[in-house]
This record gives C-alpha cells, structure tokens and sequence, in this order.
C-alpha cells in the first residue's frame, strides 16, 4: 500500500512538472488576407520545454486561466476566446480554433496569456502571431501596428524584423526577449522550423543565445512556419500554493518561399558545381 502511495505521488509530480513545461503557440491559417475574409486562429499546445522539440501536439490546454484577443492596426482589442471551438474528441485531443474577420486593413496582433498553476509551479506563459490584412493582395499596406513595442507580457518576444513584409529564405528573422519590461541576455531562444525536430542539448543550428540587448537571430533557408520559443525559470519566485515560477514565450511567423514585398528580395547562396 506504502508502496502504491509513493508510485502515485510520483505520477502527480511527474505529471505537474510536465504540465509546467508544456507550451502554447498560435496558428493562423494565412498570415495574409484581404480585408472581410475569414482566418482561423489555432492556439496549440506542446511540450518543447520537456525535451519534445519540434511542432508535435501534446495534449491541449484547459479552458480556464488563459486569454486569446486580436489587436487591431488601430489597437482596439477583440476577445476571441469566447468563440473558440474544440477540434478532439476527447478531452486531451486537438486543439482550439476560431474564424477571425480582420475589418481594417494593416497588421493584427494574435496575442494568448495564461498564468495557472500546476502542482507547485506556477505556469506563466505568453504566445504571439501576426496577421495582415490587405485591401488587395496585389499591394500589402504598410504596417500601422508598431510590431516592434512589447504588449507587456511578463516574459515576451518582440520582433525585430517586420513579422510578416519582410520575411524570406536567407533573411535574417530578428527578435528581442523582454523579461518584466527590460531585455534578458544570456537566455535559450529555439527556433523550430515545422517538420524539423532539434537535437538534445543545445542544437546550433536551430538555438541561439541572446545578447546584451536580449536579441537573437536565426536565418530560414526555406519557407516554413517557424516556432520561436524561450524558456525562463525563476526558481526563487514563490508564493502561495507554489514554489517556483516557470515562464515562457513564444511567438509563431510564417516565411514564404517567395518574397512577399520587393524589400525582402534576398539572394541565396549559388549552388556549388
């Protein structure tokens, strides 16, 4: 009986220590659209953080202790939550989605927040995609939305580079890493292309480091969804009903295999003969 006691308080530590460095990203069907047409929001779950590096789902978030809002070019806030409808079947299956319609023409910011606890680890999380929207698909707006100001996340990737114009192969994809309003140096930041899984450790192909600024950067060689993510551990914050606070960020963009604005054009390496 001692035996099975000790076996199931195992369990419930194995599974809160797993819950805590699951991490949440957001999708949407097409970071470009014209002005009234509908886009799908997909939050994700996944647990990068326990080893599992890649686009993999793991399970899917609870309904409660989280935000999803869109911010307009004009910074008016849509909660979209309420309209987010289940994709499994069962509890622990698939993923959430809704269908945004982007009424003004300029860059929308998909913004998520969840702050819960699981066992003694308080879960602080923040997630990040972008969506522009075009009166016509032939001349992309520029961007009204100040990409490059933080929402004011606790932990939170800001990017650097314009998230959707100016993404292409052989362009560096720049961001900074803002931790309680100032820059974190010297942390982790993956950059997961989708159908890519990153070696154990520290993967130099895919990680980076952030410096004194908090920026880093990573270069796509293809068009690709890419998952940016960055842990940050404060085992001394703690408080009632937990014992160490465990953050993290992501943020999601989209790089075409074609330029999206003649600013982007970059020219790739010639093949070796």
């Amino acid at each position: 009986m001692k035996n099975s006691l000790l076996m199931t308080a195992a369990a419930t530590l194995l599974m809160a220590a797993s819950l805590s460095a699951h991490d949440t990203w957001i999708m949407v069907n097409s970071p470009v659209v014209r002005v009234g047409d509908v886009t799908h929001v997909d939050l994700m779950l996944g647990n990068h953080g326990n080893e599992h590096r890649d686009f993999k789902l793991a399970s899917k978030i609870s309904p409660e202790s989280w935000t999803l809002d869109v911010v307009s070019p004009v910074k008016t806030t849509v909660d979209v939550k309420a309209r987010m409808t289940d994709t499994g079947y069962a509890p622990k299956e698939g993923y959430w989605t809704t269908r945004f319609v982007a009424k003004e023409s300029g860059l929308h910011v998909v913004a998520h927040t969840l702050d819960k606890l699981h066992g003694t680890t308080r879960a602080i999380k923040s997630a990040k995609s972008y969506l522009l929207a075009a009166d016509s698909l032939d001349q992309l707006p520029e961007n009204r939305h100040d990409f490059s100001k933080p929402l004011g996340h606790p932990l939170e990737l800001v990017p650097v580079t314009d998230p959707v114009r100016d993404l292409c192969p052989g362009r560096p994809i720049e961001v900074q890493l803002m931790y309680s309003g100032k820059p974190l140096p010297k942390a982790r930041v993956s950059f997961i292309p989708r159908g890519q899984t990153l070696a154990e450790g520290f993967d130099p192909k895919y990680e980076r480091t952030t410096d004194a600024d908090g920026k880093a950067s990573f270069t796509p060689e293809d068009g690709n969804w890419i998952l940016i993510v960055v842990h940050h551990a404060q085992p001394e914050q703690k408080g009632e009903g937990y014992d160490k606070t465990h953050y993290t960020a992501t943020l999601t963009v989209s790089v075409p295999e074609v330029p999206r604005t003649s600013s982007a054009v970059v020219r790739r390496p010639a093949a070796s003969r």
